[in-house]
């Protein structure tokens, strides 16, 4: 295992969309337990290969606060079952800012594990948005996406002005 570098907005490979894992192999298992320490270093509760710059269609979370309830998801479909929820997000790759997002509550998402099997899970709440955060990811998209334009624009100076003042400090 090794902690990967996370990839920070607006980086232009955050926009790639991610490729099918076509079979789940012994680096396929050792990229998830990367991405589950990385992710815990962080500390987040999901992390996508996306965002490690893997363009692999492979999302890992775990919402518990023991962080004991890890869960992989290799080429997660999501299908929307119920509701709607307005929950505040944050991203790893958007360190520092948060920010109100809609969306579903109730989902199923249907997925192979890091063993290469088949399963699908419904859930709802915290899991279900995070769930649904990091599958963002793999389509190139990020939860600023949903924000509105000046939103947008402010989050993408206050992280450039921060950039250039960590460049500095080095």
């Amino acid at each position: 295992m090794a902690l990967l570098p996370i990839l920070q907005y607006p980086d232009p490979r955050l926009r790639t969309r991610a490729q099918t894992v076509v079979e789940v192999t012994d680096e396929t298992r050792q990229l998830v337990a990367s991405m589950f320490e990385t992710m815990y270093a962080a500390p987040g509760v999901g992390l996508s290969a996306s965002q490690v710059d893997v363009h692999q269609r492979i999302i890992v979370v775990d919402v518990s606060k023991e962080r004991n309830e890890p869960h992989v998801f290799i080429n997660p479909e999501i299908e929307i079952v119920d509701g709607m929820q307005r929950l505040e997000e944050g991203c790893l790759s958007i360190p520092g800012f948060y920010e109100a997002v809609s969306r579903a509550d109730r989902i199923r998402v249907s997925a192979m594990d890091e063993q290469g099997e088949a399963f699908s899970l419904e859930t709802d709440g915290y899991l279900s948005v995070c769930i649904q955060h990091e599958c963002d990811h793999l389509d190139g998209k990020l939860f600023v996406d949903y924000l509105s334009n000046l939103k947008r624009g402010r989050i993408r100076k206050k992280l450039a002005k921060l950039q250039r003042e960590n460049r500095v400090r080095r």
